[in-house]
């Protein structure tokens, strides 16, 4: 007999939410049962799960009622709608939106960063950006060694970063251009295909968009740094499933190249991919379908005797979204934050 848990998908039918199926069966989070809630347009799927076929139900007032965890992938405006009912319906939520990062009484937590955070939640566990996630999991082991005093961010972003619909429209216009037709934009308000662009998100009146303000101030939450000097410019790029960035960061004092190798290579999370003979780092192409974050390119920065430069891709929908919140929920289990029933196998609803 083992404790187990009953688990509601919140958004179950999009990119993360499928990445968040396969994550619970193949790290065997413990389902006692399992309930997929989309939109009303997707209801009557039905998805696989352990060889079963799992139903897609319309999310309603009803959908949380003995539910003791929420994975939440569909959208802050569905998450605001929904996640408080879930709460009061005695479930924990994770929620994977932009709705709640900031709220102070919700912890934003990486596991292998913050994980003590998880215990200070009131119903409400915040999921990162996926560009904030990828970015601290590989500059905060070297930030425990020696704080860092400034955060200098590029990212390159690719098409998951908008969903399942945005991946497909850039395969539709990488045909229609290679056919000399021109691409058609709907996802993105401009073609991604062959091109790039500055992140669409809102604009602020400092010239920000809400991405690059996304990984500025969830950093310093995260981290705990509420002065912490941060800056980012945040890039689409027309790749499917990986996002890149390029780091650089400044320290109170020189850290070492050899120092920062040594400790990227043993941290949580992380792989470090390095061939400096055949010019060989971290690409999108090797880091999608993959737990770790590939960091590489870790060299002194030129024009600062404190600074480093670091390289790293990771997987957007993965530990970028669904393996963050799934770990998060293992946290929970870890630390019996979570009720629970005794089963010896799961049931489907």
């Amino acid at each position: 007999m083992t404790e187990s848990y009953r688990v509601a998908i919140l958004g179950a039918t999009g990119a993360v939410g499928a990445e968040l199926l396969e994550l619970l069966e193949k790290r065997q989070f413990p389902v006692s049962e399992l309930r997929l809630l989309a939109s009303a347009r997707s209801a009557g799927q039905s998805l696989n799960f352990k060889g079963d076929r799992v139903p897609v139900h319309a999310v309603d007032e009803h959908s949380f009622d003995g539910v003791d965890i929420v994975l939440a992938s569909a959208g802050a405006s569905t998450s605001r709608t929904w996640a408080s009912q879930a709460v009061a319906a005695g479930a924990i939520v994770i929620d994977n939106s932009s709705a709640f990062r900031m709220d102070a009484s919700v912890p934003l937590v990486v596991p292998e960063v913050n994980p003590e955070a998880v215990s200070a939640h009131q119903g409400i566990i915040a999921n990162p950006n996926c560009t904030t996630i990828l970015m601290t999991i590989a500059i905060y082991p070297l930030h425990q060694i020696q704080p860092i005093k400034r955060i200098v961010a590029a990212t390159y972003q690719s098409a998951s970063g908008a969903g399942a619909r945005a991946m497909e429209e850039v395969k539709v216009q990488a045909q229609a251009i290679l056919q000399g037709q021109p691409p058609k934009a709907e996802i993105f308000p401009y073609p991604l295909a062959f091109n790039l662009f500055p992140h669409n998100s809102k604009l602020n009146e400092q010239g920000y968009c809400e991405e690059e303000m996304k990984m500025i101030n969830e950093t310093r939450k995260i981290f705990n740094e509420p002065t912490l000097q941060v800056t980012a410019t945040c890039v689409r790029v027309p790749v499917l499933r990986a996002h890149s960035e390029a780091i650089n960061l400044e320290f109170d004092q020189p850290f070492s190249v050899s120092r920062a190798k040594e400790i990227l290579s043993q941290a949580p999370g992380v792989k470090l991919v390095e061939d400096w003979q055949a010019n060989y780092f971290p690409m999108p192409m090797d880091a999608s379908g993959q737990d770790d974050v590939l960091v590489g390119r870790i060299r002194q920065d030129l024009s600062h005797p404190c600074g480093l430069e670091l390289w790293l891709c990771g997987d957007q929908i993965r530990k970028g979204a669904a393996l963050n919140a799934v770990q998060i929920a293992e946290l929970l289990v870890q630390k019996n934050l979570l009720k629970s029933t005794v089963a010896l196998s799961h049931s489907v609803s």
